[in-house]
């Protein structure tokens, strides 16, 4: 993995994430992904928020069982689950253990970043990926991308950071489960979509 050394410059991809690496629990995958490299189409940067979600969680989308709009949830890990919140914006998660997903909630943005403002429209780099609507926008990741293969283009998700100081609370916009802390982020960064406490 990437050490973030500042006489180095900012990291970069390493190794790219194995189908072994989804193949686990929400919860687990959530802490890891945080510090991993997301790239789409050339335009990404570190991991700094995640969000876990499984079956038997009532905030969860696969709580009630299979559906036509989160059936990729039941599907192989390692891919994508992207579905639209609020008729608003697009979310992107990866999927795990069947059932569940984690919800990339931000991003570092670090290559790309000329595409991410002209898609997103703000001057402000702590705006362009500080949470799920913004990641997406600033990606220009959409429905299309549902159900697709993690670990083939347009994605690259790998190792980015060696062992990032994670921190760990409750998720964002829920009203069931909410004493789970199954957020997790980046400690330090001004890139999270709500600071920890």
């Amino acid at each position: 993995m990437t050490q973030l050394r500042p006489e180095e410059g900012p990291p970069g991809p390493g190794r790219r994430l194995t189908a072994e690496f989804y193949e686990r629990d929400a919860v687990t995958v959530a802490r890891a992904l945080v510090g991993a490299w997301l790239e789409v189409d050339g335009a990404g940067g570190i991991i700094v928020e995640t969000e876990a979600y499984a079956p038997d969680d009532a905030a969860s989308h696969s709580y009630g069982g299979v559906t036509p709009r989160n059936s990729a949830m039941f599907g192989p890990a390692g891919h994508a689950y992207v579905y639209r919140s609020y008729g608003l914006h697009w979310c992107f998660n990866v999927v795990t253990e069947p059932g569940s997903a984690v919800l990339v909630r931000a991003l570092m943005p670090l290559v790309g970043i000329e595409a991410m403002y002209a898609r997103r429209g703000v001057e402000d780099e702590r705006k362009l990926c500080s949470g799920p609507g913004r990641l997406t926008q600033a990606l220009a990741i959409d429905g299309g991308h549902d159900r697709r293969p993690l670990d083939q283009p347009p994605f690259l998700l790998a190792e980015g950071l060696s062992a990032p100081s994670v921190v760990s609370g409750p998720r964002v916009g829920i009203t069931r489960d909410v004493d789970r802390t199954w957020r997790f982020g980046l400690r330090g960064t001004r890139f999270v979509s709500r600071a920890f406490r």
